[in-house]
């Protein structure tokens, strides 16, 4: 037997990659969706992504499929999952490589482009009923965001660049879906030290202002080369 005819089936799949675009916005944890714009789940909500082309690889896919439903570029994407259940599309065996990434909202302005016909960012609690298996995806990337900020200070990428250690501590509840003792997570977080004191105050607030911090971006790389190990545990508010 002819090996293209031996292997024939075996190249009847085809590959999609899908984004789960996670941002930070008055104390909610929000995700980026499309409405889609054809079959099947035509009018659904759904993450960013499409097919792969047969000329390129995963993380280029990654790139062009969100710069073409949403707009955004340059927005660093980190593999989660691959999803390969046979019944996942109506079309045919598709089988798709989830990517996930964490923006500051203010820093990018989303746009439907020519896959999508809308564009919007949605409250993390509030969404179901996704097309596809979407739903699955984004629960398995918030999982792997709720490890992730326990051992690497990958939350920091969702605040502005001047924060305040309750913006800090409400990052990490949204996150992780609990509350902190206050005390102790700045105790701990201080302790780091890895935030750069500003030595200045909010402005234009309407309750007591509150010091201003950045992440020493330099001293933690600096620190995990000597063998620093970031932890963070939900201890739980009494």
């Amino acid at each position: 037997m002819h090996p293209e005819t031996r292997f024939a089936n075996y190249f009847k799949s085809a590959f999609t990659v899908d984004s789960v675009i996670f941002g930070f916005d008055e104390g909610a944890l929000k995700i980026l969706l499309i409405r889609r714009s054809e079959e099947p789940f035509d009018d659904y909500w759904a993450l960013p992504g499409y097919f792969v082309r047969q000329d390129e690889d995963l993380d280029e896919a990654a790139q062009r499929t969100l710069r073409e439903t949403t707009g955004l570029e340059n927005v660093y994407l980190e593999q989660v999952h691959t999803f390969g259940s046979p019944g996942r599309h109506e079309f045919g065996r598709v089988i798709t490589v989830a990517y996930y990434s964490l923006v500051k909202i203010a820093d990018f302005t989303p746009r439907a482009d020519g896959l999508s016909r809308d564009v919007k960012w949605h409250d993390l609690d509030a969404v179901s009923g996704l097309a596809f298996d979407h739903d699955e995806i984004v629960r398995t990337a918030t999982e792997k965001l709720k490890r992730s900020i326990r051992t690497r200070p990958v939350g920091f990428e969702l605040l502005p660049p001047e924060f305040t250690l309750t913006d800090l501590q409400h990052l990490y509840e949204a996150i992780w879906e609990t509350r902190l003792e206050k005390r102790n997570f700045r105790k701990k977080i201080l302790s780091m030290k890895l935030l750069v004191d500003l030595e200045r105050m909010q402005e234009g607030v309407a309750h007591r202002p509150a010091r201003l911090y950045r992440f020493d971006e330099d001293r933690y790389h600096e620190l995990t080369r000597e063998g620093f190990n970031f932890e963070l545990r939900e201890g739980k508010s009494r």
